[in-house]
């Protein structure tokens, strides 16, 4: 039996509750130039948690989402203050075992593929990122992937870093079938088969909506698993609103969460963690799962 890897959990949501700023757009980007402190000392938290990897806190510093924001000036030092709060928190914590994940996100908007740039647009501007993350990152993710173009566009700029790279789908809630672009989740995994990604993931989807794909996700070759969000639901959230738009479920406590995430563990998961408004608590809880039936 392969040792479990886990994952933090959802950044931006759980630095909102920390912060003492308005919400706005930019989401976690504006805390991560406003209050560096509090993305450290969360990085940390997941840390302590039991998370031996954490991803970088810049989801929302893009340079399309900071352009629209008058920030794009900003791209840079958004990142380096990025790596240097991961690293922070990994020395303050005393790990050496903890990797460091980039973050290759939607672009323009989350679970909006319809905005989404072209794929030559696309490629241009995750190469970008790329290089401005390698210096810390061990492997990267390229997350909330909604469309197929948009995948393969962040695989493509990740693997010519030669690092590992994860792919991690979002699936529609009520149609858990089909990536949010509607194409299928089938035809996705067929689609992204030739790049050899190291894992395939899905992400910021229900975990009921995760578990009901299962069956095909578990036919990927290498690594596969999840990380679930905890929204009741994502379809008001459009292209610059804040994600106050966005609620928080009520059922999906730190227990009920790692029931969900340790049925992927029995069905083959090898990757484990959470997404938005799945924090700290939840990833202890389910850390201590994973210890007391001795998958790590």
């Amino acid at each position: 039996m392969s040792p479990i890897i886990l994952l933090d959990g959802g950044m931006g949501q759980e630095l909102l509750r920390r912060s003492s700023r308005a919400i706005t757009p930019m989401w976690s980007a504006d805390i991560m130039f406003n209050e560096p402190m509090l993305v450290r000392d969360l990085h940390r938290e997941f840390i302590d948690s039991g998370a031996r990897v954490i991803t970088l806190n810049t989801y929302t510093a893009t340079p399309e989402r900071l352009k629209r924001e008058n920030h794009l000036e900003q791209l840079a030092l958004l990142h380096q203050r990025a790596m240097s709060a991961a690293q922070e928190a990994i020395d303050l914590a005393q790990c050496n075992d903890v990797k460091i994940a980039g973050c290759l996100p939607p672009l323009v908007a989350s679970y909006r593929p319809d905005v989404s740039l072209s794929f030559e647009d696309s490629l241009s501007t995750y190469r970008r990122l790329v290089e401005l993350q390698s210096p810390a990152s061990d492997l990267f993710i390229c997350e909330t992937m909604s469309s197929i173009t948009e995948a393969l566009a962040a695989c493509t700029a990740a693997i010519e870093s030669g690092k590992p790279v994860w792919l991690a789908f979002t699936v529609s809630d009520d149609h858990p079938e089909q990536l949010r672009s509607g194409e299928s989740l089938k035809d996705a995994l067929l689609a992204l088969e030739s790049l050899n990604t190291q894992a395939t993931l899905l992400n910021c989807s229900q975990p009921e909506a995760i578990s009901e794909c299962w069956s095909l996700l578990s036919q990927q070759n290498g690594l596969f698993g999840a990380y679930a969000n905890g929204f009741v639901s994502v379809e008001s959230l459009y292209p610059g609103d804040t994600v106050e738009t966005l609620e928080m479920r009520q059922d999906l406590s730190p227990q009920q969460y790692a029931e969900h995430a340790m049925s992927w563990v029995r069905n083959g998961a090898s990757i484990i963690g959470g997404c938005c408004e799945i924090g700290p608590q939840h990833i202890k809880a389910l850390h201590s799962r994973l210890c007391s039936e001795g998958f790590i």
